[in-house]
């Protein structure tokens, strides 16, 4: 019984918060959509063109995972607060760049340009593709949950804890 109430209690508090980081594998786990955000220092010191980011995401390796992308237009923007300025991003997120990152949307109109968000204000423009600008790789894993001290874990092997 007090396993039972002691895991509850941990899964409780993991899906009340928004944003949980882990700063042994350098990400962040969005508790609400399931997405693991790329958080290591290159997400705020490195800037690449929009192909050279695409290519960047889908060959990371970061904290163990192997299935990065460069984020959408949509999982991009909804990433951003705009309760917040300078930079617009949860507090969990300990890189960021008060600049543009990189989306994988391209401008319909203009298809050498491509959508971004400005994490100052969380503002969405689009942009040349031959630019370089920041970039925040996207990881999606619905199978995983988050537990506060650091590890994410099989959703199924979480219940049978129970």
């Amino acid at each position: 019984m007090m396993k039972k109430l002691l895991i509850l209690c941990l899964l409780t508090g993991v899906l009340n918060a928004k944003f949980i980081r882990d700063d042994a594998k350098e990400v962040v786990l969005d508790t609400k959509t399931n997405l693991i955000w790329q958080d290591d220092s290159n997400t705020s010191s490195q800037t690449q063109t929009w192909a050279n980011a695409i290519a960047y995401c889908e060959a990371s390796t970061l904290g163990g995972y192997d299935d990065w992308h460069l984020p959408n237009f949509n999982e991009l923007y909804y990433l951003a607060s705009r309760e917040k300025l300078n930079p617009a991003l949860d507090s969990g997120f300990s890189h960021v760049s008060i600049s543009f990152y990189w989306s994988s949307t391209t401008f319909a109109k203009v298809s050498s340009n491509a959508w971004g968000v400005v994490f100052s204000d969380g503002v969405d423009y689009y942009r040349s593709k031959a630019n370089s600008y920041y970039v925040r790789c996207v990881e999606t894993d619905s199978d995983l949950i988050f537990v506060p001290k650091g590890h994410f874990f099989p959703l199924v092997r979480a219940f049978l804890l129970l």
